[in-house]
């Protein structure tokens, strides 16, 4: 178990969550014959859920600084109507249309981000404001009447990647995409480690590193290879490259850069980050203004998948984005949750949908059900955490564990003094 515990590394919680994953397409796949691993099902699974996992994004980091955003479903459809209607009668041009679409996102969390940061207003209340607000301004703007999108502007939520070089059976440029990907990731570990070895610092036994490339990269090479052998004409999705790259950069803002830190500074504890330097209102302005742009993003994709703005579009999308951030593993209380793992949360409510339509389940059902597997997740978390025991994914990971838990939850709590020196020491190291 240890060299399992090395291999994966020491973060079990996300960890727990991924084998979740897993755990559930498995039993997805042996319920409905084969079904859930077919080439089609996966891209049709991406495909119906990236606008979600674009909202999980921007929502964790919300959650994160202590907050939730209500409007980010009325949001996404005021700005598809409003993309829609000035393309129909501006004659706009499909990248034309994008940077409206995240202009108008950026204004609305202006707005949004005002009334939180600089007025006071708890985020809850702005947002729900906003909900109401915009769902009604994208009913006003678009009568209420579906607006059609361009063949142009639809391949961001409903394109490919093209078909390039000889016939292979695959779609060479999605394996192409795939190979580099996981040439890079072994290519760029290998670097990381001799400059490690060079400054003299501690590195884990080689045999280690090697296992874990070889694992990243057969999962790699066999989705590359599950993607690319859809049907012709069909691959891996241009709105699931714009989520990996909206994966990338959010995962390296809230890991490497000061305002990231920033972000769980004010999360963890508002009063010992603001002591730490941390201008906390502007922390929450660009916190909900981020939001708003990827709501905005979200939406278009979704339009663009529709063929056509409606006025029914973002209802109970910020829902569906909630749970997926909790499922991830954040906190209600803000300060802990990870980008990859609301992507993760993400996948588990889609797949556990997905299986569901597939076996024929109503969708009275399916929403019971998921509503059930939130509540049960997060409710099992939080009283496991309030009576000092392990969290739900630290159960499921404890033979992870070393087994000092009990001098662990010996410790005193930190005083005021302590977590302000600690949040210090974040932002210094960020810095």
């Amino acid at each position: 178990m240890d060299k399992v515990k090395k291999i994966f590394g020491g973060d079990t919680r996300q960890l727990g969550m991924i084998f979740a994953l897993v755990a559930l397409i498995i039993f997805f796949q042996i319920w409905t014959g084969g079904l859930t691993l077919t080439p089609d099902n996966v891209i049709n699974i991406f495909q119906q859920n990236s606008y979600i996992l674009v909202l999980a994004i921007g929502m964790v980091l919300v959650i994160i600084a202590g907050h939730i955003d209500l409007s980010v479903g009325s949001v996404a459809a005021f700005v598809g109507i409003c993309v829609a209607i000035a393309m129909r009668d501006w004659n706009l041009s499909w990248w034309m249309g994008i940077l409206l679409g995240l202009a108008i996102g950026a204004l609305v969390g202006a707005w949004q981000g005002l009334w939180t940061a600089y007025v006071g207003i708890p985020a809850f209340i702005v947002t729900l404001s906003g909900m109401l607000l915009f769902r009604g301004a994208n009913q006003y703007v678009g009568k209420s009447n579906s607006v059609p999108v361009s063949e142009d502007f639809q391949v961001i939520g409903g394109g490919y990647l093209p078909e390039i070089g000889p016939n292979t059976g695959y779609n060479n440029l999605t394996v192409l995409i795939g190979l580099l990907l996981a040439v890079g990731i072994v290519v760029g570990a290998v670097r990381s480690r001799r400059a490690l070895v060079k400054l003299g610092a501690e590195v884990e036994d080689a045999w280690i590193m090697w296992v874990r490339l070889g694992l990243i990269c057969a999962a790699i090479i066999g989705a590359t290879l599950l993607f690319g052998s859809g049907r012709p004409g069909t691959s891996f999705p241009i709105s699931g490259i714009i989520l990996a790259v909206l994966v990338l950069l959010y995962g390296f803002i809230s890991n490497r850069t000061v305002i990231g830190r920033h972000i769980y500074a004010v999360g963890g504890n508002r009063h010992a980050a603001e002591l730490s330097g941390v201008k906390s209102k502007k922390v929450n302005f660009l916190v909900m203004m981020n939001m708003s742009i990827l709501a905005a993003l979200a939406g278009m994709i979704f339009v663009a998948r529709s063929t056509a703005s409606g006025p029914s579009d973002g209802v109970g999308w910020e829902l569906d984005a909630i749970a997926a951030v909790f499922i991830g593993g954040a906190a209600v209380t803000g300060g802990v949750g990870t980008v990859v793992g609301s992507i993760v949360g993400g996948l588990v409510m889609a797949v556990l949908n997905n299986g569901l339509q597939l076996q024929g389940i109503g969708a009275d059902a399916t929403q019971m059900i998921k509503g059930l597997v939130l509540l049960v997740a997060v409710a099992f978390d939080v009283y496991n955490k309030s009576q000092g025991r392990a969290s739900l994914i630290g159960m499921m990971m404890r033979n992870f564990r070393r087994g000092n838990d009990d001098d662990t939850s010996a410790t005193p709590p930190p005083s005021a003094a302590t977590e302000t020196s600690s949040v210090s020491e974040t932002i210094r190291q960020s810095s």
